[in-house]
Parts: structure tokens; sequence; C-alpha cells
């Protein structure tokens, strides 16, 4: 019998097991319909198909095995955005989602993580991109995302980009494993 491999924060949690209790502060972000809400979701292994837009922000928690991930998501609407700044403290990891289809948007979502990784309290955070909505025909490659965000220029910091599509989960847990990498690399 064919036992399914666990996914998303499960896995993570798994491959953890056994270390001393820590728990973690990840902050979502990205513009208004880059997939957050539904990246946080898909997770939490919660059900995708009815998102609407974020007035604030979502938090959901995932603790087990040790390891609590506490993952804030915060709405991307321009009139939210200057508020982003009040809930960097104390943040281990930065997933930010960009909606990869949006072409006309890239260089309002390249200003805005700019800005964000000058952030002081995000000095030398690991940054995970979720170039998001890959299942899509218009979608650009991770990889011409990358070049525009000039992330080749971040050397204060770990950071991966990672194609993914929070609709069908594709992609997604490649970016986990990335965090998961994160998290034990800090810990040696």
């Amino acid at each position: 019998m064919h036992t399914p491999r666990p996914q998303g924060l499960l896995s993570v949690i798994q491959r953890l097991k056994g270390s001393p209790e820590q728990e973690l502060r990840i902050v979502l972000l990205g513009l208004d319909n880059a997939g957050k809400t539904t990246l946080l979701k898909r997770l939490a292994s919660e059900e995708v198909s009815t998102i609407t837009p974020t007035q604030g922000f979502n938090i959901k928690s995932v603790h087990s095995h040790g390891l609590k991930l506490n993952v804030w998501d915060i709405g991307g609407q321009r009139s939210i955005r200057p508020y982003w700044r009040k809930y960097l403290g104390s943040t281990d990891l930065l997933i930010y989602v960009i909606d990869s289809a949006d072409q006309k948007r890239f260089e309002e979502t390249g200003q805005e993580l700019a800005e964000l990784t000058e952030e002081e309290a995000l000095t030398g955070v690991p940054l995970l991109v979720f170039a998001n909505k890959q299942d899509l025909v218009t979608a650009a490659p991770a990889a011409e995302i990358a070049e525009g965000l000039n992330l080749h220029t971040y050397r204060d910091r770990e950071w991966q980009i990672q194609a993914c599509s929070a609709l069908s989960g594709e992609g997604v847990q490649d970016g986990m494993n990335w965090i998961s990498s994160q998290i034990m690399n800090r810990k040696k």
C-alpha cells in the first residue's frame, strides 16, 4: 500500500522531529492578488477554492514535534502596505509572493521588495520569493523575475526564488524544503 508523502509544513515538522522546542516567525508579503492567502492555505493543507482579499492579516500556526511556525499573511493592498513594517520585528524568514503573470506590476512589486529588504528589522533575514501562478500561460519564468528583482545583488542574506502554483500546489513543497534547510543551517 502506498502512503502519500506529507505535504507542506507537516513534512518540514516531521524532518525536524527531536529538535528542541523552536518557534519561528514567518512573514508572508506581496502585492494584492499575488496569491499569499492561497499559498498560506496550501501550506496549512486547507481548502483553496474560496479565497477573498485579505483585509488586514491572517495568522496560521502549526505546532507539532517541537516546532511551531507562525505564518503572518498580511494584506497587499496599497492602503495596507505602509503598515507592513509594523509586523517585521523578530521575523525569522520572509516569504515574498509575486504574481508571475501580472507583468505590468513587476516594477511595483520589485520596489516594494527592495524597500522591505532595506528595513533594519529584516537585516540578514532569509528571503524566499515564490514566483506564483506559474500555471498561467502568461507567467514569466522564475529566472526572469529573479533578474528583474536584482536578487543576485542581495549579499546580506540567503535567498531563493521558487516557481510555484499555490492553486495546484506545484513547487510549494520545494520552497518549504528550502525553508527547512535554512532552519537546519541556522541551528548548526
